[in-house]
């Protein structure tokens, strides 16, 4: 494939999914990254995604701070912290194909569980019941190991933030803080460990700004569109980006 036409896709890419997770507060490094991964490899993808994410999530965050629940954001950030140091070494210990494979079986999981999981109104998930809490909390540690690894754990996160917190801007901007604060340690990690090289660093620099014109425009469309429609399509997505990513290691 010619470079121009790699760039121009990994460009597209981060546009589309920094608009759905301007809207949403989840999900442009777990859609991005398998179609990223395939472009340009998950060690140059990795670093990428994530430092695209942070910005976006410092503007979200930011900008919407008052609708954080500070309580959850903490409950989110302590059981995940339990999971983030074990995927952060299998990151640099266990060989690509292993954490591709990885990878995209938990995004099909993720995907099919949240595609049949939507509620049935366009206003949020309640609360649920202290068992769907406690088996919601379960997942977090989990999903700490793939943010660890990956730097895309989000979306069990996003299953437990369905359960506790309904209003769709507290959601958003609650899970944003999040990200915000797992981003962070994350790009130090990849400073300390050389990963951001001068690759990453032009390819980072080609993509922002899609970064910073996709999250004012998924900011501008939060407001306005169904959350409920756009939720089923984000996590149909998912479930192909995960079969996507599949396949292209069997042809490898």
């Amino acid at each position: 494939m010619p470079d121009i036409l790699r760039y121009s896709l990994v460009v597209i890419i981060v546009y589309l999914t920094h608009v759905q997770q301007g809207i949403t507060g989840f999900g442009s490094s777990v859609l991005a990254l398998p179609f990223v991964t395939l472009l340009l490899g998950l060690r140059v993808a990795v670093p990428v995604l994530v430092i695209q994410a942070w910005v976006l999530t410092f503007y979200i965050a930011a900008g919407s701070w008052r609708k954080i629940v500070w309580r959850e954001y903490f409950r989110i950030l302590g059981f995940t912290a339990i999971g983030f140091p074990v995927g952060m070494i299998m990151a640099s210990r266990l060989p690509e194909d292993i954490l591709k494979w990885i990878l995209a079986a938990f995004m099909v999981f993720v995907g099919i569980h949240g595609f049949f999981t939507q509620p049935q109104n366009g206003q949020g998930q309640s609360a649920s019941t202290s068992h769907g809490r406690i088996m919601a909390t379960s997942l977090l540690p989990i999903g700490g190991v793939i943010h660890g690894a990956y730097g895309s754990g989000g979306p069990l996160a996003v299953i437990y933030a369905t359960k506790t917190l309904p209003d769709k801007t507290e959601f958003r901007g609650t899970l944003c803080a999040v990200w915000l604060t797992l981003g962070t340690i994350l790009i130090i990690r990849f400073l300390a460990q050389h990963q951001i090289n001068r690759h990453v660093l032009w390819v980072t620099a080609l993509a922002l700004p899609s970064t910073v014109i996709g999250m004012i425009m998924g900011n501008h469309w939060h407001y306005k569109i169904n959350d409920r429609l756009f939720r089923i399509l984000v996590y149909a997505v998912l479930i192909l980006a995960g079969i996507v990513l599949g396949i292209s290691i069997l042809q490898e």
